[in-house]
């Protein structure tokens, strides 16, 4: 059923659902259908059809992530709830990660045509793409490919060579897999950048290193690029951490290889400069390292430093998502002053700190880093250092600002309580707990493990 002339909101909402219900109909007699005799060949057959189903679904998708971005009837749709941005909609609905929403979002703008303030509206940014998309003919790694691969363009290159790049990328898209259109890129970019010509600007572009989760071991992953900058100023101090220079285990033979003493290098650096006050303040605290133990923990570990019959406790818990083994912590506490919060016989009810004005003291943000560990609206993952302090009761309407009154909420869901979008009660084990008006109060269990694994209602 083809459809030349708009139509009316309620007409389209009529169309499309039949024809996704025709859909799930469909779906729904292909599973129940038996195919254990079909042969491989038909079976090959068939998981042809549906991987290119698959990507024209996935081209649909990003069309309606597009026109959810840009949408003709103005960005406020009196169907969704006021004051909840439409991005946290769509992660709660299709159970995507924020970081995922972001990233189709981004393609969207790219390969979805651009609404201008008069007139039609314009090409997509890479129009090549946007057809083999929408067409169903490629597929996410594709994609993925091809947007790289032009992305590692400098800026030099002129718009028509970026065009033919593009065209040539997309080509082999339709006939080869991913990691083919990948070393098609390489060439494409040794040809129009023969020299290795890159500005200051393509290489800002560039710019950027990801710390991976911590592993189980408590190691994590340190990927990404430098800018010349940071690599001239990296490579100094990995040259003063030379063979027999600042070893972490003392006065013994140095063992260590050098990409280990390029690691110990930058973590004197990060941790010279968190001792110089050079840094400033984040959020109203002096940036430092917050760790989260209990006094039972902290004299259980330094047991076990001197008799190895003494199981070491479980790692205390960082400011951001990191665990740091208890021994960590003692030789990082003999070393400097950090902001330790030690809560006695595991209590977790924090000091009372009296109302002497409406921001929260640093000292305050530790008993959040310590109680909350990061953001309290339910299902929330935003880490401490990245949260603002939310007052459970209004400082307008006499809430103090007390520790037992100060709670940790990301900077959006902070305005969400602030506008009335959410209400936030404290609960009578002192936690605080979070309501749309849709369902009761819950807290937010993520950021304590061993609160998610309790099969107990999490309402508070």
């Amino acid at each position: 059923m083809t459809f030349t002339e708009p139509l009316t909101a309620e007409a389209a909402h009529a169309v499309v659902r039949a024809e996704l219900d025709a859909i799930d109909t469909a779906y729904d007699r292909l599973r129940s259908t038996c195919t254990d005799l079909v042969g491989n060949a038909f079976r090959i057959e068939i998981a042809d059809r549906l991987e290119k189903q698959q990507r024209t679904n996935r081209g649909l998708s990003y069309r309606m992530f597009g026109e959810i971005a840009a949408p003709v009837d103005g960005p406020d749709d009196p169907r969704l709830p006021a004051g909840i941005k439409v991005r946290d909609v769509l992660a709660s609905r299709l159970r995507l990660t924020a970081g995922e929403v972001r990233r189709r979002f981004r393609v969207a703008a790219r390969i979805r045509p651009r609404r201008s303030l008069t007139g039609p509206p314009v090409a997509p940014e890479l129009p090549d793409l946007a057809g083999a998309v929408a067409a169903g003919e490629v597929g996410e790694d594709h994609i993925a490919a091809v947007c790289r691969a032009l992305d590692a363009l400098p800026a030099a290159v002129c718009a028509a060579d970026k065009q033919k790049a593009e065209r040539t990328l997309v080509r082999h898209a339709r006939e080869q897999d991913s990691q083919f259109v990948a070393a098609v890129g390489g060439v494409l970019a040794d040809c129009l950048n023969p020299d290795g010509n890159f500005s200051d600007e393509d290489r800002a572009r560039r710019r950027g290193l990801m710390l991976g989760r911590q592993g189980p071991d408590g190691m994590s992953r340190l990927s990404g690029w430098l800018d010349p900058e940071a690599r001239s100023c990296l490579e100094a101090v990995t040259a003063a951490v030379r063979p027999g220079r600042h070893q972490p285990d003392g006065d013994q033979r140095d063992a260590r290889s050098p990409e280990q003493r390029c690691h110990d290098a930058l973590t004197i650096a990060c941790k010279t400069a968190i001792a110089s006050g050079g840094l400033g303040q984040h959020r109203g605290a002096p940036v430092t390292v917050v760790v989260t133990t209990t006094l039972a923990e902290l004299e259980q570990a330094a047991r076990a430093l001197g008799d190895p019959a003494v199981p070491m406790p479980p790692p205390a818990r960082t400011g951001g998502t990191g665990r740091l083994p208890m021994r960590d912590l003692i030789r990082m506490a003999s070393e400097a002053v950090h902001y330790l919060a030690v809560f006695e016989d595991h209590s977790e009810r924090p000091l009372y700190l009296g109302r002497s004005k409406r921001l929260a003291t640093a000292d305050h943000r530790i008993i959040c880093h310590t109680r909350d560990g990061g953001c309290t609206k339910p299902n929330c993952f935003v880490r401490g250092y990245d949260c603002e302090v939310h007052h459970a009761r209004d400082w307008s309407a006499g809430g103090p600002t007390d520790a037992d009154n100060l709670y940790f909420a990301c900077g959006c869901d902070h305005a969400a309580a602030s506008d009335g979008t959410y209400t936030t009660t404290v609960t009578e084990d002192g936690r605080i707990a979070w309501s749309d008006g849709a369902g009761p109060p819950r807290v937010n269990e993520v950021h304590h493990p061993k609160r998610l694994l309790d099969d107990e209602d999490d309402g508070g």
